[in-house]
């Protein structure tokens, strides 16, 4: 039998395999399960339209696939690209809530239960794990946070059963579960020579989430490490935030965002409605900027913009669908500058020429409320440890958006006795859980 670790994550997922040929191995490898990325979004696009469907969609039907679906940046690029169908996102977010049982339309009148959708995913990855491998996989160590559900252990339990569940309907036999932050603190604890506290402070695209773990040489050897974290906490501000304010900073205001209207029979000018500008960079409801009936609306707005170039752009970016693109420009300038440096914005989809630029102290600014709401979480998890800031060893940074140097700079001077590791952004739970599952499954 041979094994592997799953890393189901909100925002993304990872599989980790030993090396080819070497079940027994002190090595563990990530699939890529995208070309060469090593992770994956955790996301499904069911395709409603049968004469016009995305190039990545693969057919059906089971029960968790009755229409064609597309995985990971497929799916979301499916959606981007306006084809018909049903987006899900976030499916882990449902186990523990009633949701999970429940049947969800996903287009041409079907139906699927939400933990059929995870199941679907679960059997994807381990499709993809096993084509790289070349053998079956049987056995598996999933991640879980602390709480699925905070304070509530009856729904928390029920939460791990149904991914439980979903793993076993898969075909995995063998299944084992592994604390997150443990998983994420594996790495690190390889190359302790004391015990010691360790924050590990796991910033992704969604959340914020901060866990007080006790580590060392002799905890290593332990098999149930629940004991070990101290304090979990965490808070719903990340990465997509950061796109959000360094849009609304820097491109939004090119189409109007914090200007006025003309001034009406010697009245003061009033600023423009700010709605729509929000709604072009929050993720999930740029789509409902297109709906005709707020396109008709926003056209219909034109008097109410002192600068006409500014409604001009906006309606270009409303009728040629662009708000995804601009998301995407926000995000490729905030890492452009997450080290410091500046970066020039190109806006030439919306019109000729147009480009805005932003450097780090820009990015600092427009980020200034986020980072000090994520530092004050990170303090209060240490309260919630029973410890001191001073009496933490090290800072263990994990999730993507890590790699922004400001934010990476307030949390250690927050916790200026402690050290800064850094793992991998993307992968290092998953390379934990691939670390645990080779202890557990070849002793």
């Amino acid at each position: 039998m041979s094994f592997c670790a799953i890393d189901f994550g909100t925002s993304n997922s990872a599989i980790a395999i030993p090396p080819a040929g070497e079940a027994g191995s002190a090595g563990m490898r990530l699939v890529p399960l995208e070309g060469a990325h090593l992770t994956m979004p955790t996301a499904v696009f069911y395709a409603t339209d049968a004469d016009d469907q995305p190039p990545a969609a693969r057919p059906g039907p089971t029960a968790d696939d009755p229409l064609p679906r597309c995985f990971g940046r497929a799916a979301v690029q499916a959606y981007v690209d306006g084809y018909e169908g049903r987006l899900m996102r976030s499916m882990k977010s449902v186990l523990g809530t009633a949701l999970v049982d429940q049947t969800t339309e996903v287009g041409q009148g079907l139906g699927v239960k939400y933990l059929d959708i995870v199941t679907g995913y679960l059997r994807h990855l381990r499709q993809q794990a096993e084509a790289a491998g070349g053998q079956a996989l049987n056995q598996v160590v999933l991640g879980r946070p602390v709480y699925f559900v905070d304070d509530d252990v009856v729904r928390d339990a029920a939460a791990q059963a149904s991914l439980e569940a979903a793993a076993r309907a898969v075909g995995f036999s063998d299944i084992a579960f592994q604390f997150e932050p443990i998983a994420a603190a594996f790495d690190f604890e390889q190359h302790c020579t004391q015990e010691e506290h360790v924050l590990v402070a796991d910033i992704g695209g969604g959340t914020s989430d901060f866990s007080v773990v006790r580590v060392g040489p002799q905890r290593a050897t332990r098999t149930e490490r629940r004991d070990d974290i101290l304090a979990n906490h965490g808070i719903h501000i990340a990465g997509t935030d950061f796109d959000r304010h360094i849009s609304l900073a820097r491109i939004m205001p090119l189409l109007g965002h914090g200007a006025f209207g003309p001034s009406v029979l010697g009245q003061p000018p009033r600023p423009v409605p700010s709605r729509v500008y929000f709604d072009l960079t929050t993720w999930h409801l740029i789509n409902t900027v297109y709906q005709p009936s707020r396109v008709s609306e926003l056209r219909n707005m034109a008097d109410f913009y002192g600068d006409p170039a500014h409604h001009r752009r906006l309606m270009k970016v409303v009728q040629d669908r662009l708000g995804h693109a601009l998301v995407g420009r926000a995000e490729a300038a905030k890492i452009a500058v997450a080290d410091g440096g500046h970066t020039d914005i190109d806006l030439a989809l919306v019109e000729a020429g147009l480009h805005n630029g932003l450097d780090a102290e820009q990015a600092a600014r427009a980020l200034e409320a986020d980072v000090e709401r994520i530092t004050l979480c990170a303090l209060d998890t240490v309260r919630l440890a029973g410890l001191k800031p001073g009496q933490l060893g090290a800072l263990y940074f994990t999730g993507g958006s890590t790699g922004l140097t400001l934010l990476t700079d307030a949390l250690q001077a927050a916790f200026p006795g402690a050290r800064a590791v850094r793992g991998d952004r993307l992968a290092s739970v998953a390379t934990g859980l691939g670390l645990y599952a080779r202890k557990l499954f070849t002793s």
